[in-house]
C-alpha cells in the first residue's frame, strides 16, 4: 500500500501553518508543520513521500540555509518555496539549489496546490528511478567476476573470440558466460545488454 504524501511546512507564522493545513488536509494530504528549520533539522521526516513547502525568511537560520543543509545532508525531499519578500535573485539561487518552484504570499490556493502536485510527481520519478537502478545494482552484483570481464568485452563491442583471447578461454565459454550475464541482468537481446549495462558502473567505459 503505497504510504499518503506527507506535506512539510516550515514557517514561523502560525496563521500561515494553520491556514495552509486546513486546506492541505482537506485535499487529502498529510501534514507536518514546523515553526523553525531548526525544528525541522530536530525532526526530519522519514524517506516517505511527499514535499517541503518553505518559508523563505524566517528568524534564525532561513528557508535557503535550510535548502543547503538538506542538500548537505543527501535528502532530496522536493522542495516549494514561498515568501512575502521573493526576489529574481533569490528565486534563481533557489530553483538552482534544486526547489522545484518559488511562489510570492499571498499564495492561491489553486496556484499551491498545483505546485504541490507538480513536487510530488518530480519526487514520484526520482523514487521510481532510485528504486529500478537499485534493482539492476543488485542484478549486477550476483555476477561472477568472470561474467563481468565478459560483460566488460560486450560493452567494448568485442566479439565472443575476441573476448575468449583476451581473457584466455575457449568461445563456448565465453558463450556461455555472456548468457548468464544476459539472464542476469534481464536482457533479451545484445542491443538491450548494452543500454544496461550503460547505467551499470563498469570500469573502463
Amino acid at each position: 500500500m503505497t504510504p499518503l504524501p506527507v506535506i512539510h511546512i516550515v514557517d514561523d507564522d502560525e496563521s500561515v501553518r494553520s491556514a495552509m493545513t486546513r486546506l492541505l488536509t482537506a485535499a487529502g494530504y498529510a501534514v507536518r508543520t514546523y515553526a523553525s528549520a531548526g525544528d525541522f533539522l530536530l525532526d526530519p521526516p522519514a524517506d516517505t513521500p511527499g514535499c517541503l513547502l518553505l518559508d523563505l525568511r524566517m528568524p534564525g537560520p532561513s528557508g535557503l540555509d535550510l535548502q543547503d543543509a538538506l542538500v548537505r545532508h543527501g535528502v532530496r525531499l522536493p522542495v516549494i518555496f514561498f515568501s512575502g519578500h521573493g526576489d529574481l535573485a533569490t528565486g534563481i539561487r533557489a530553483m538552482k539549489a534544486g526547489a522545484v518552484d518559488f511562489l510570492t504570499k499571498p499564495v492561491e490556493s489553486k496556484v499551491l496546490l498545483e505546485a504541490i502536485e507538480s513536487a510530488l510527481r518530480t519526487d514520484a520519478a526520482r523514487r521510481t528511478s532510485h528504486g529500478a537502478s537499485a534493482d539492476l545494482l543488485a542484478r549486477y552484483a550476483q555476477l561472477t567476476a568472470r561474467e563481468r570481464e565478459v560483460l566488460q568485452g560486450v560493452v567494448a563491442g568485442q566479439l565472443n573470440k575476441q573476448i575468449a583471447a583476451t581473457l584466455g578461454i575457449a568461445e563456448r565459454t565465453v558463450k556461455a558466460q555472456r548468457a548468464q550475464v544476459m539472464a542476469k541482468l534481464g536482457a533479451t537481446t545484445a542491443a538491450e545488454l548494452g543500454r544496461i549495462a550503460a547505467q551499470l558502473p563498469l570500469h573502463g567505459r
